[in-house]
């Protein structure tokens, strides 16, 4: 192993531990087993989780095994880091759906053919309840409230279910399930992968290294990026839309998503053409040359000249009522995460129907019958309004 290999097995990371354990693990000359588990809460993969599985696939390509762990059994509690309060639970349904698209979608990523793809409902569904108390006995309560996030929620009185506290353990129990050597994680993520050291300790194995990287922020710029805050970047997305929402973030961002999203240093030049060259990259890299091109002409169409794109999509609904409910209706028509958000851009003044801008969340179905709706500086649907008896 020469330090350049190990320089770019550990580029961008904030974390690795313990200091010269990976170099260790690496000189002994055997393909490493590195995990990377994602609990499937959303079934869409965003440029947030591509840091990750950035990495996982580095690693990858240097001869090491991928395995990514779906988390559909941990995904039942949610991962209580950096919460401050717990997580809603998602139905089973709701689950197996996610996990299948997100893994479906890693692939953008990773090379199948190299990767393992495990459930951890494999092993964690087959404890007992004495299964379970071993595992408890691998660490303490103190030690479980030593984390940040749970610290600060016992000083402000709020509720800790027993189910987050047993979290890091179960997420521990994966690594010894698959004999990890090494596990990836956000910088969030730090807790529970040296808990997992010592949940694999406690079973007899070598304990894994624990390697963090950056969490990419949202196009708003401040907060993590997430589908439930609205501020994300999905890879699945289409190219235009993908290309849109990447020259939205702040300048102060560009150099991040470079470097995290494309393992690359930002070009020198003007802050607009180095979102250009980003936008064109990634979309490159999740839709193609062709698909870059096109989405860079429909950006430069839409939004720097301000003139309706070539092609709009039409969308047929049926009147119901005296007058359209818009924050519902937009939801529909442009894949929005809810209602909230139609009524924030309506409210905000983000809502053209045929070039006026409304911020009434209710209009009569005669406007919008044949007219051009915009969201937002880039989506645009043509409405076609059925009667009720058509």
């Amino acid at each position: 192993m020469t330090v350049a290999a190990l320089e770019a097995l550990t580029r961008n990371a904030v974390d690795v531990l313990p200091h010269g354990e990976l170099a260790r693990k690496l000189e002994r000359g055997r393909p490493l087993r590195v995990k990377l588990g994602i609990d499937p809460t959303a079934p869409d993969i965003h440029l947030g989780h591509t840091v990750p599985l950035g990495k996982l696939a580095a690693f990858q390509r240097a001869g090491h095994t991928a395995v990514l762990i779906v988390g559909d059994y941990t995904a039942r509690i949610g991962d209580p880091s950096g919460r401050s309060k717990e997580r809603p639970v998602l139905s089973t349904e709701e689950l197996d759906a996610n996990a299948r698209t997100f893994a479906e979608q890693a692939f953008r990523i990773l090379d199948r053919e190299r990767t393992e793809v495990r459930y951890n409902s494999e092993w964690l569904g087959q404890l007992d309840f004495a299964g379970v108390l071993g595992l408890t006995r691998t660490t303490t309560v103190a030690r479980l409230l030593e984390r940040d996030d749970f610290a600060r929620r016992l000083a402000a009185e709020e509720p800790i279910s027993i189910s987050e506290l047993l979290y890091p353990l179960m997420q521990g129990y994966d690594s010894v399930a698959i004999e990890a050597d090494v596990e990836l994680g956000g910088t969030d993520q730090l807790y529970n992968l040296l808990c997992g050291r010592d949940v694999m300790e406690a079973y007899g194995l070598e304990p894994q290294v624990a390697l963090t990287l950056p969490i990419l922020v949202g196009t708003d710029g401040r907060d993590r990026m997430s589908k439930s805050k609205g501020n994300y970047i999905g890879v699945a997305e289409p190219p235009e839309e993908q290309f849109g929402k990447l020259m939205s973030i702040p300048d102060t961002a560009t150099a991040d998503y470079w470097r995290l999203c494309l393992d690359e240093e930002p070009l020198a030049g003007e802050p607009m053409e180095v979102k250009l060259g980003l936008a064109r990259r990634i979309v490159r890299r999740y839709h193609g040359e062709e698909a870059a091109v096109v989405a860079e002409a429909h950006f430069t169409r839409v939004v720097r000249r301000h003139e309706a794109p070539e092609e709009v999509r039409e969308v047929r609904v049926r009147a119901e009522g005296e007058s359209a409910w818009l924050p519902g209706l937009l939801r529909t028509w442009f894949d929005l995460p809810s209602t909230s958000e139609g009524r924030r851009l309506v409210e905000q003044g983000g809502i053209r129907v045929a070039g006026a801008v409304v911020r009434d969340e209710r209009v009569p179905w005669g406007s919008l019958d044949g007219a051009l709706v915009q969201a937002g500086k880039r989506r645009f649907a043509r409405v076609v309004v059925e009667s009720p008896s058509a």
